[in-house]
């Protein structure tokens, strides 16, 4: 087997570990292969990857998602620094509707989290000069992104650190509504 996947609290959300191959020139592992994650039943076509740098321990990016139909699973790793990567369930009558989890990423635990659409997501680096990869099933399409405020309190997200940098645009995301009802995805 290539990778564990693990499953998480929230529903169609994993954790996935690779499975390294090493000797005497050093380390491979594979980011993804499609037959493996079929096993798991994501058999999704990637549209896009984006690499993001982090200069400063404490930056924050998020909470992002996209409405339908533009909505997107990202498959996301850390390859340098590590990271508190979070996702959050706004999917329309989810069991664990509004609920978090976080969990570290980091280039030395190769740790990768698979995100379904209808969840949204963000994290805070911790350490400098960090880099993430995102996989993307959909297009980045601006008219479509939407964003939840990191540390509005119905999320109730525990945070590392205070944030050492964060855009405009993600620290002034509107705060939740209690008559907020996410997004509908189709199974």
């Amino acid at each position: 087997m290539l990778f564990e996947f693990e499953h998480t609290l929230l529903s169609n959300l994993w954790l996935i570990t690779p499975k390294p191959f090493q000797d005497e020139r050093g380390l491979f592992f594979r980011f993804f292969c499609k037959k493996e994650f079929e096993k798991i039943g994501f058999s999704k076509e990637f549209a896009q990857l984006n690499h993001s740098i982090n200069k400063l321990k404490g930056t924050i990016r998020g909470m992002h998602y996209q409405e339908p139909p533009f909505a997107e699973t990202k498959l996301v790793r850390c390859i340098k620094g590590k990271i508190l990567d979070v996702v959050v369930d706004i999917r329309q009558n989810s069991p664990t509707f509004l609920q978090h989890y976080a969990v570290e990423l980091s280039a030395e635990n190769k740790r990768m989290l698979l995100i379904p659409e209808g969840f949204a997501h963000g994290f805070q680096t911790l350490e400098d000069d960090t880099e993430i990869l995102y996989h993307h099933t959909n297009f980045y399409t601006p008219s479509a992104e939407r964003g939840l405020r990191y540390n509005d309190l119905m999320l109730n997200i525990s945070w590392i650190m205070l944030p050492t940098a964060i855009s405009e645009r993600d620290a002034n995301f509107p705060l939740l509504s209690k008559d907020f009802k996410g997004i509908f995805i189709e199974n």
